[in-house]
């Protein structure tokens, strides 16, 4: 289904079975200049608690198969399989074309912590790239921003690459507070990171998490551009111009093109279509929807 440009400010609802009822206009706040970013598109598949040994080898293959569909001078992709599978992911994947990133990460050092995951274990598997904060984890396992801070500075510390997942819940951004909830989150990474050149942040509304429910790409970049403004309030311009800020929630290989041509989303964190191969790759190839990027 084609997204279509809405009323601004409006929740929009894709048409699929068991989708969630129709969500109600709500004013936008504040105007936001999109500043343009110039950074490489980037796209990350969240495997989630998904997968077992048959399905991940099978994903694999098809991953590899594709892997000449895209050009790395021009996008990183970036794979999460569950902490039980990284290895097998490791070692069945071209990570020529791909690199792994672990879901989650521990914010402080090995020891006496039973069911964490230390950034030195996870280098010590050859592991680069971990998710911090993501929206599950916030609200299930009660994360709050300064433990997600703490996570990814700590991960950054031990040199590894950081994808700190940010965004509101429904109730928040139809309470007007999205943009309080967003700097609320944003001011806990920048307490605490101190090199940002490692950092890709993942914009995902919660309400679109895994709902069929899709922000239209007006709303997606008004979002990102305010984000961008931020960061560059807080970081500078030289920071914010290059600093990746990627876009999550429902992203399909039906809807990327058109999300992919705004100018300050730079790529995608996709959760269920990056258990089908080929969805994902399409996803991937979204990059040539930018402007100024040579296919």
């Amino acid at each position: 289904m084609a997204l279509q440009a809405p009323l601004r400010g409006r929740v929009h609802r894709a048409e699929h079975r068991g989708a969630a009822p129709a969500f109600r206009t709500i004013p936008v706040r504040r105007n936001v200049q999109a500043n343009s970013s110039h950074a490489k598109f980037f796209v990350g598949g969240n495997w989630k608690a998904n997968g077992t040994l048959d399905s991940v080898t099978m994903l694999c293959q098809d991953l590899n198969k594709g892997a000449d569909s895209f050009d790395t001078q021009n996008v990183d992709v970036v794979v999460a399989p569950t902490h039980v599978h990284l290895s097998t992911v490791k070692t069945l994947l071209d990570t020529r074309h791909y690199h792994i990133s672990a879901q989650n990460v521990w914010l402080k050092g090995t020891g006496a912590f039973t069911g964490e995951i230390p950034a030195e274990i996870l280098k010590d598997m050859g592991i680069m790239w971990t998710l911090t904060g993501h929206s599950e984890r916030r609200t299930l396992c009660g994360e709050t921003n300064e433990i997600v801070g703490l996570k990814t500075a700590r991960a950054l510390e031990l040199g590894m690459s950081v994808i700190p997942c940010i965004g509101e819940t429904l109730e928040q951004r139809n309470s007007g507070q999205l943009f309080k909830v967003l700097e609320a989150q944003v001011q806990a990474l920048v307490d605490h990171v101190k090199d940002w050149s490692r950092i890709v942040v993942a914009y995902e509304p919660v309400w679109a998490i895994g709902t069929g429910v899709v922000a239209t790409p007006a709303q997606a970049q008004e979002v990102h551009a305010y984000l961008r403004s931020l960061f560059n309030e807080k970081l500078g311009p030289k920071t914010a111009d290059t600093l990746r800020i990627i876009y999550g929630g429902s992203v399909t290989a039906e809807n990327c093109e058109e999300l992919a041509g705004q100018s300050d989303i730079d790529g995608f964190l996709v959760g269920g279509a990056s258990l089908k191969g080929g969805a994902f790759l399409k996803i991937v190839s979204a990059y040539k929807a930018k402007k100024g990027v040579a296919v």
